[in-house]
């Protein structure tokens, strides 16, 4: 049976004793290929991670791991069996080092590596001798345990030429200072998506996207499939990042320079995200913490946003859990003194039915570059929208000509009158809905613009929302855009 998007949103981490080693080749066919196959059982209460040994041989072309697990059905409400899997090479497990080859989770069986060519999720390059490790990670198990069989198969042969990374452009035509529209979540065969990053870019392009940010589970495998997507797509900015999922929350790596891998193996309670989130930022990326509120095994996002740079609050088809994070969000903008985080929407794109670009956030930036793109989010000069069908305008002024755009700030004495201005395209028969520091102030039903008045003493910012009809009131409808905050000083 096919998992929704939701279920598809977490991927984690098994067990095992003794390594797998192939025979000793002295005297062997240096062409010939070995198989060894190892089998254990994983106990309830496992570690989230665990190593299983891979002694490696000079002389391997090529490397390939296939494994099977046991499902046995469960009774209802109790989880069953699964397992994903990865590997590190001989410079070993060690967190945030440099031993990570690859990871799958639990979206394939098998994979393999050589120097010219890898599995999705993997990564291409020398079969240095030595012991490996294939990481396994029990993300959930049954009551009677998880049982596992690996089988290594060690080809002998010439290495073939390694491969050279081909990273997408910085900066592609765009249109000097103006609003592009971009996607920072979503997921090709690198992880646990269907689509290739080739179908991925046309379906960007087809969406009316100027950019997108690749995001796959644990792994920074696509960032070299970019490169040559990026030729057959001239005005299509492709950022590079990662989507990093903890056991404890996830938190998308937006537009890290390319190569970066962000290691993903720790909970909230191990007191380590701040050393990856700045990372992230030396990287040149933004922190953002995916879905916060998702009800998925380790979906809900527990590390706090000290660290984060933004939030996404609408994660593709919209769901009670975004509304939780909207309101979560909103309770957060306290005043324009105040540190705030602003708000993206991205479509989490797996598979059909997912449309890529729903939803979207739309940015005001100098130039389609990656440091203008992540500076317009980084400044939260953006919106959320349903689609590329939907625009909106939306601002400040007083009488005396000063102005503010979304997630501007605008300074009038306090008593000054302000004139607040909303005006939306590709949303009719919606209710056009200003929110301040105090809740909705105005509700504009099935509107395409509105004007509100106020003053800096009375609001300290006011955000728009477009509704849908309600169906169940007082609940409100779901969105077709959000804004963030204009600030009143």
């Amino acid at each position: 049976m096919a998992l929704s998007r939701r279920e598809l949103l977490a991927t984690g981490a098994a067990a095992a004793a003794g390594p797998l080693t192939p025979a000793d080749r002295d005297d062997a066919d240096p062409a010939a290929t070995v198989i060894r196959t190892l089998r254990g059982t994983i106990a309830p209460g496992a570690p989230d991670y665990v190593y299983v040994p891979l002694e490696v041989p000079s002389g391997v072309r090529e490397l390939r791991i296939a494994y099977t697990y046991d499902k046995p059905p469960q009774p209802s409400g109790t989880p069953g069996n699964a397992l994903d899997i990865g590997i590190f090479d001989q410079r070993g497990t060690a967190l945030g080092g440099r031993g990570f080859r690859g990871w799958s989770g639990g979206a394939r069986g098998e994979f393999f590596l050589r120097a010219d060519a890898a599995t999705p999720g993997y990564l291409p390059g020398a079969l240095e001798p030595g012991r490996w490790h294939l990481a396994l990670g029990p993300y959930t198990v049954a009551p009677q345990g998880l049982s596992y069989e690996i089988t290594a198969t060690f080809t002998h042969g010439p290495p073939g030429v390694p491969a050279t990374p081909v990273h997408p452009p910085q900066r592609v035509r765009g249109r000097g200072r103006a609003w592009y529209r971009g996607d920072c979540h979503l997921h090709s065969v690198h992880s646990d998506g269907r689509r290739t990053p080739a179908e991925l870019a046309a379906l960007a392009r087809g969406a009316g996207l100027d950019f997108i940010n690749s995001s796959e589970h644990n792994t920074n495998s696509a960032h070299a499939a970019w490169g040559p997507v990026a030729g057959t797509h001239p005005d299509l900015l492709i950022l590079t990042g990662e989507e990093v999922t903890t056991r404890t929350g996830h938190v998308l790596a937006v537009g890290t320079a390319p190569g970066t891998f962000v290691d993903w193996r720790y909970r909230a309670r191990d007191q380590r995200f701040g050393r990856f989130a700045q990372q992230i930022r030396r990287a040149g990326g933004l922190v953002v913490p995916a879905h916060p509120h998702a009800t998925c095994i380790g979906c809900a996002w527990k590390f706090g946003f000290g660290e984060a740079d933004a939030v996404e609050v609408w994660n593709g088809t919209w769901t009670p859990d975004d509304e939780v994070a909207l309101a979560s969000w909103d309770a957060t903008l306290r005043g324009p003194g105040e540190r705030w985080l602003p708000v993206i929407a991205s479509s989490d794109y797996h598979r059909d039915p997912d449309r890529v670009g729903t939803p979207q956030t739309v940015v005001l930036a100098e130039d389609l570059s990656r440091e203008a793109i992540l500076a317009g989010l980084r400044a939260g000069h953006s919106y959320a929208a349903e689609s590329s069908a939907v625009s909106v305008t939306f601002d400040a002024v007083t009488a005396r000509g000063a102005h503010a755009g979304i997630g501007d700030r605008l300074h009038a004495p306090a008593g000054a009158e302000v004139l607040v201005r909303l005006t939306v395209t590709g949303a009719d028969g919606c209710d056009l809905r200003l929110v301040t520091d105090q809740g909705v102030a105005f509700t504009a039903p099935a509107a395409t613009a509105l004007e509100w008045r106020t003053t800096p003493a009375r609001t300290s910012s006011v955000r728009a929302e477009v509704r849908r009809t309600p169906q169940m009131p007082p609940l409100p409808g779901a969105p077709v855009a959000l804004t963030n905050p204009i600030w009143l000083t």
